[in-house]
């Protein structure tokens, strides 16, 4: 049987930065960089106009110099006043009290605490002592899929049940001026922060996404092409060179799951102009129908685990034709694809 998703409701950051911002602050952190002009120039092409992050560009856990206790402290601070404000939204959207959440995946992977998100919110929404938690913490941009899949395995396990999933990622938590390689200045301009939530159970609520199968693929010998790295001076996130290529290599298997079908509408995580443009490719599918990833890479940036969730929340307001079958997919560093078969529940 499907699992359903309710709409999801997506809280952005409060301080909302250009890339011109975000160039001219490169400018000003670093102007003997050896290549900021190719530097700027990738920044300017990242595919990101704007982004929003919880606190001003120049507070100082942003391009200040606060080291990684405040940076990691503050980062979990506000990821979680956005996982609660999402929270809330998602279950008036569904028509749902705390009442009714008998289970709560979350992911998050910036910022640090123990606990983490998942008890941290059945304090704070009021949930039942009795909750049932799955607690994410290193699915970064794989998170939104991965958490729904999870929550589709949690009600299938246990039908008429109700799941609460929530992504928040204050990914402003890695920009960071004592990192300089070219990798780290262009996530300065690719990540924003934000939350997410949304309602999973095995009737529907009402019109929306319907999960009908999951998948899960982990690459190879692929550790270290994307990883998160903490030393004093904070949080940074990294990747190789071989980097770009990485979810093109998952492809293949990914679409030898889903069939030969194309797809007739698509969330796909947008990562980056690059993982959308891969996805779309090797499935055979219109640009047209990647508009919201695109979209959402344009206007807010890359959301981390919270991105597919913002995607997914773009297509329902302007929703595919009833029965239209879908795609979902997502990628994170391991490096890991999760992907859902869907269709359009109306």
């Amino acid at each position: 049987m499907p699992a359903y998703v309710s709409p999801p409701r997506t809280v952005l950051g409060t301080h909302k930065v250009t890339t011109e911002e975000i160039s001219d602050d490169i400018r000003l952190h670093h102007p003997d960089h050896p290549r900021l002009r190719a530097v700027l120039r990738v920044v300017d092409n990242c595919g990101v106009r704007t982004r929003h992050f919880t606190r001003p560009l120049d507070a100082a856990t942003i391009s200040g110099t606060a080291g990684v206790d405040e940076r990691t402290r503050l980062a979990f601070e506000d990821a979680l006043d956005l996982a609660e404000r999402a929270s809330m939204s998602a279950l008036e959207t569904a028509g749902l009290t705390v009442d009714d959440i008998d289970a709560i995946v979350t992911t998050h992977a910036t910022g640090w605490a123990v606990p983490n998100l998942d008890i941290h919110l059945i304090h704070r929404l009021g949930l039942r002592p009795t909750t049932r938690r799955i607690a994410m913490t290193t699915a970064a941009c794989g998170g939104g899929a991965q958490a729904l899949i999870r929550a589709s395995d949690l009600v299938a396990a246990r039908p008429g049940s109700a799941v609460l999933v929530v992504a928040s990622e204050v990914l402003s938590a890695t920009y960071n001026h004592a990192a300089s390689s070219i990798e780290s200045m262009i996530y300065k301009a690719l990540f924003g922060d934000a939350a997410a939530a949304t309602v999973v159970t095995s009737e529907p609520l009402g019109p929306g996404l319907a999960v009908d199968d999951t998948f899960e693929y982990t690459l190879p010998d692929s550790v270290t092409r994307y990883r998160g790295r903490l030393d004093d001076k904070g949080m940074h996130f990294e990747s190789t060179k071989l980097a770009p290529t990485t979810a093109a290599e998952t492809l293949t298997v990914v679409k030898d799951w889903y069939g030969a079908q194309v797809p007739d509408f698509t969330v796909i995580h947008p990562g980056g102009l690059s993982i959308i443009g891969d996805t779309a490719e090797a499935f055979g599918i219109d640009p047209e129908l990647t508009r919201h990833s695109t979209e959402s890479l344009a206007d807010e940036g890359n959301l981390g685990g919270v991105s597919l969730l913002r995607v997914l929340e773009r297509t329902c307001a302007a929703p595919p034709a009833a029965d239209a079958r879908g795609l979902a997919v997502a990628y994170g560093p391991g490096f890991f694809s999760a992907a859902l078969k869907c269709h359009w529940h109306a």
